[in-house]
């Protein structure tokens, strides 16, 4: 199953290891679920992991970042004509798209309204694996 992260939910899951992120974080660890990302992502994961509020490691972010990148799904994700609340939100949504992902995961489902998604599901993390726990395993 492919699917797109949202920054805020590495972020949660990184900093809660009992919370829904850090499971859905734990099924792309273990190759249950794959991350669709494209450059400009990795870039704002980079970004916000470094910020000094948050606890990370350089060695934890680097971890993170490199099995994305040798585990994950590159695509090359084409603008968008969407009006989404927030800019930086359209690279994931874009990614999503490209890459015909299963779901975009994200903790502000609002900023993907339905009228602009192309098709592609937005759930958050709960509602996610809610949804693949009732999926039959192949």
């Amino acid at each position: 199953m492919i699917i797109v992260l949202d920054t805020n939910v590495v972020v949660s899951g990184l900093l809660r290891p009992h919370s829904k992120p850090a499971t859905i974080l734990r099924l792309v660890a273990t190759g249950v679920l794959r991350v669709a990302y494209d450059e400009r992502i990795l870039a704002e994961y980079r970004e916000v992991l470094r910020r000094p509020k948050f606890p990370f490691s350089s060695e934890q972010i680097r971890a993170f970042l490199d099995q994305t990148e040798a585990e994950g799904e590159v695509v090359v994700a084409l603008p968008l004509k969407s009006a989404l609340p927030d800019p930086d939100d359209a690279p994931f949504l874009e990614v999503a798209v490209a890459a015909h992902a299963d779901a975009l995961i994200t903790g502000n489902t609002r900023h993907y309204p339905a009228r602009a998604r192309h098709g592609v599901t937005v759930l958050d993390p709960a509602a996610f694996l809610d949804r693949w726990s009732r999926q039959p395993r192949r």
